[in-house]
């Protein structure tokens, strides 16, 4: 299925994330884990049931919440490099709030200075 008759397919009020190329070196496992949550977060009700997607993205954070030392570092890493792309490519500035915001908004590496 290509790219176009996909995103013809993905519902009205659906949030999606845009795609984030290999080259940039981002951890795949942190890509999963951001369009998850945009997904489960930005997207409207008529599209996934809130309480659910709440559930899940709660457990999503806590999860994230957990990291520390080299992995910490990396995640900060890996969202200025999606970052600088953002802004090089002109996302919306929703997307690049989201992604400034994002460690914060989430709780992530509050013990740990920034």
């Amino acid at each position: 299925m290509s790219e176009e008759e996909s995103a013809s397919q993905v519902p009205e009020g659906a949030a999606v994330f845009p795609e984030i190329p290999a080259e940039l070196g981002v951890s795949p496992l942190f890509l999963a884990v951001l369009h998850a949550l945009v997904f489960l977060q930005g997207s409207e009700v008529s599209v996934v049931n809130t309480a659910a997607a709440d559930e899940a993205a709660e457990y999503i954070t806590g999860y994230l919440q957990r990291l520390e030392g080299r992995d910490l570092r990396r995640l900060r890493e890996d969202i200025s490099c999606i970052l600088a792309l953002a802004k090089e490519e002109k996302w919306p500035k929703g997307d690049i709030q989201f992604l400034k915001s994002f460690m914060a908004d989430h709780g992530i590496g509050q013990a740990e200075a920034p």
